[in-house]
């Protein structure tokens, strides 16, 4: 299979059954196999994270599925949006070798699978705790895609943070053989952090989601103050937007989670999510706290985690 080059135009394979995926992948044994996961519904942050990949490996594979385990009751994934011939046109343009596109029967088989990968304590907590057994969900998702694409590097963007922690996470704990790659959150031109969800939004909605970005914006510019001079600095926009319901902003440790101390200077993760009419938000950024500190693109020393067996 010719690789193109970045930024022309060819439809790449499209794997609908495992049996589809492993004759494709099987023809990709010539080098390194990145791969990037998504629900579909892609916009530019997805493109970001395929030409990083690009960059880097001989051949990409993008995943479309969306995993309904990672649902709970009266979410929306019965609204999420499916875009599949726009998600295939991207992937044409960024030179996308293989697309694995499964349905639920395809991904379970036996349906609701019996026996699924626990995110642990750090799954249970931040999102983990305003969205009961997620990251449950989203782990045996990406544990099966990690398996069934036999990728040696897989790409996520820094947006999910604590998604990305898990992930490296189970990475390491279970022996998964892949390099997990973090990229920086991309954003719109007004700030906004890219998601598929921001289709939801109206236009009214969408001025009112500015104030996540801005408050982390915020407590960035504070960091040389301290914790506490972070929390607070972002904590004042927030409270001048009234219409988005804040479930938290928190400052944490980017691999505990745990609140950092107002005594802490070093790398620490400041987020927030929140309700914007019906859609719920998340962003964050990385900060250096202390003297001379402010934002981060992405931590240091955590761009690539090996798993056991690399």
């Amino acid at each position: 299979m010719t690789t193109p080059a970045p930024g022309t135009s060819r439809a790449p394979r499209v794997a609908h059954t495992r049996h589809e995926l492993a004759q494709a992948r099987a023809e990709l044994s010539d080098g390194h196999v990145a791969v990037v996961m998504t629900m579909g519904a892609l916009h530019e942050g997805h493109a970001t994270l395929i030409r990083r990949a690009r960059e880097r490996a001989a051949h990409v594979v993008v995943t479309i599925f969306l995993n309904p385990l990672q649902f709970g009751a009266g979410e929306d994934l019965s609204r999420y949006p499916r875009t599949v011939d726009d998600d295939l046109a991207i992937c044409s343009r960024e030179g996308v070798d293989l697309v694995f596109l499964p349905t639920p029967d395809v991904m379970y088989p036996d349906g609701d699978p019996g026996v699924r990968v626990s995110a642990g304590p750090l799954g249970a907590v931040l999102e983990g705790q305003s969205r009961p057994g997620h990251f449950d969900g989203v782990l045996t998702v990406v544990g099966k895609l990690l398996h069934l694409t036999r990728a040696d590097s897989a790409y996520y963007g820094q947006k999910d943070a604590q998604q990305l922690l898990l992930i490296r996470r189970m990475a390491r704990d279970l022996d998964f053989p892949v390099q997990i790659v973090s990229v920086p959150t991309v954003r719109e031109p007004d700030g906004l952090a890219m998601s598929s969800r921001n289709t939801y939004l109206t236009t009214s909605d969408r001025q009112v989601a500015l104030c996540l970005s801005k408050a982390l914006y915020a407590g960035a510019d504070a960091a040389s103050e301290g914790p506490s001079a972070i929390r607070r600095a972002a904590r004042e926009v927030l409270v001048r937007e009234p219409l988005a319901l804040v479930d938290y902003l928190v400052l944490v440790h980017p691999s505990t989670l745990e609140d950092v101390p107002e005594w802490y200077r070093g790398e620490a993760l400041l987020a927030v999510a929140g309700r914007v009419g019906t859609t719920r938000l998340i962003d964050n950024l990385p900060v250096a706290v202390g003297p001379g500190g402010g934002a981060r693109e992405i931590f240091s020393g955590t761009g690539d985690v090996t798993g056991g067996g690399a």
